[in-house]
């Protein structure tokens, strides 16, 4: 017992690890990607000039964080303002911990997996409210209250959407959801509920055009307006890597996870079908951001309140209908 209980440890140790090392590169790689979606959607080329294609764009940024000085405002809750760029990031990380790469690539493969990543995400928003509260400015604060109503508002369809999948399943664990879905994906079988996800996780992780808790023409930069250097870098990198953790999980509800089209494998590893799944739903996220205008704030909330959450309801009824019927 005492033998399993170590190697299980180890396991979780190394898993954290290499964790903390992806989601820092895929951070990079993400900026520099969305600038070039971006470019391109735009019309033009995007960062060409440090490295091939501007690949060495970001890294030169995130030197350039490093290096500016943490600057903390004389009216702000210095301990609060200090604790929430790390609280931010926290929850992301934690989403790795059961997220199934492949059939033995889980670093902890627990039986209430998908409750662990919903439950923790919460934790983002109460980490923006005290950096944009903590802040003591005006428009910091009106973002963390946008965002906490936002985040409520979008939470509720986002859940209901992945209970129709846990319903068909009867298992909270992603390797079960997964394994069921080997021969055909559930995007197939509930597309609603796969399209509730999506739009609810592009809310939840503050994208546009639902990024109202950090809209530049109103609020400045929103919550967090007065964060410099790398505790406004750390407020980025989650952002980024929440859109992975989102992505991942849609791949795993929704996509099939590690397995290919139909059953098909094609020779191709589980872990690498996950990732291309995971960066195609990224890519899909950042071109409606470059597409859709911003909507405003009320159309946000009406649009959860009498539209997202009733069609989350009706659809969470119907499958549970057709399961007592079969």
């Amino acid at each position: 017992m005492g033998t399993e209980t170590g190697f299980e440890l180890i396991r979780v140790v190394i898993g954290l690890v290499l964790v903390l090392a992806f989601s820092q590169l895929n951070a990079l790689f993400l900026v520099w990607l969305e600038r070039k979606v971006a470019g391109h959607i735009q019309l033009r080329l995007g960062p060409m000039e440090v490295g091939p294609h501007g690949l060495l764009q970001t890294i030169v940024d995130g030197i350039k964080l490093v290096g500016k000085e943490l600057i903390v405002p004389l009216a702000a809750d210095k301990k609060l303002f200090v604790i929430a760029p790390i609280l931010v990031f926290m929850p992301a990380l934690i989403g790795f911990l059961v997220l199934p790469f492949g059939p033995d690539l889980i670093i902890r493969d627990m039986n209430v997996g998908v409750l662990l990543v919903f439950s923790f995400s919460t934790f983002t928003v109460l980490a923006i409210l005290a950096g944009g509260w903590a802040s003591n400015n005006k428009y910091a604060l009106l973002g963390a209250v946008r965002s906490v109503a936002q985040n409520v508002a979008y939470e509720i369809p986002l859940l209901l959407a992945a209970m129709s999948v846990v319903m068909m399943v009867n298992s909270l664990r992603f390797s079960e959801i997964v394994e069921a879905q080997n021969r055909i994906w559930f995007i197939f079988v509930q597309p609603v509920a796969g399209l509730i996800y999506l739009i609810c996780a592009t809310a939840e992780t503050n994208r546009a055009p639902f990024d109202i808790p950090e809209a530049e023409s109103e609020l400045v930069a929103g919550f967090h307006t007065e964060y410099s250097g790398m505790r406004f870098g750390l407020f980025f990198i989650a952002e980024y890597t929440n859109m992975f953790v989102v992505s991942a999980v849609a791949t795993s509800l929704f996509f099939g996870g590690w397995h290919g089209p139909f059953g098909f494998g094609l020779g191709i590893p589980g872990i690498v079908w996950f990732l291309i799944k995971t960066y195609i739903l990224i890519f899909v996220v950042m071109w409606v951001r470059w597409t859709f205008p911003r909507v405003r704030f009320d159309q946000l909330m009406n649009f959860s309140w009498k539209f997202m959450i009733p069609l989350s309801l009706a659809n969470l009824v119907v499958t549970a209908m057709v399961l007592k019927l079969l």
